[in-house]
């Protein structure tokens, strides 16, 4: 029996923008049920202003910061139960060893920083983001996880990252 909260880390490349907003989402979302971190292989260092807004606006005030996934893969770092990349690259990635072999999953999430256009495009591209993330924790929050084992866990955690887009409308 799972007695503490199942400690999620969403890992992207950058961990600027995708992976913190879903560790806002999952930490807000999750009413004690989750705990969610986030990391990055090569973090960039900062937040993405965009990103912090709509963490902000969505009501969650802990402080986001770009970090190392190194900080996790540590003996004493927080037992990690599930790691879900949100970005291609850092699915590619060759991931350190994580303690107690987590869950793993990728939920690829188009990169907003990558748009290049005007504030409003921009704008859109994180709202779209975070709109995919938040579908995609809504379905993981509806998981029965006390009653799968951890392959049926994995094999939900997957189906939520081959949700079209046309779904997340």
């Amino acid at each position: 029996m799972h007695t503490r909260p199942h400690n999620v880390l969403f890992l992207c490349t950058g961990n600027s923008a995708r992976s913190v907003m879903a560790e806002a989402l999952l930490n807000m979302l999750g009413e004690g049920r989750f705990r969610a971190y986030s990391a990055g292989s090569f973090p960039s260092g900062k937040v993405q202003p965009i990103a912090a807004e709509l963490a902000r606006e969505f009501g969650y005030n802990e402080p986001l910061r770009s970090k190392s996934w190194d900080e996790f893969a540590q003996v004493d770092s927080p037992a990690i139960d599930m790691v879900i990349t949100v970005c291609d690259d850092a699915a590619g990635e060759l991931c350190p060893i994580w303690p107690g072999h987590p869950v793993t999953a990728h939920w690829g999430v188009p990169d907003p920083v990558a748009v290049d256009g005007t504030e409003d495009e921009r704008r859109r591209a994180f709202q779209s983001a975070w709109l995919m993330l938040r579908r995609r924790i809504d379905l993981l929050l509806a998981l029965p996880l006390e009653k799968l084992d951890r392959l049926a866990t994995q094999h939900e955690l997957r189906a939520i990252g081959q949700t079209a887009a046309t779904d997340e409308q």
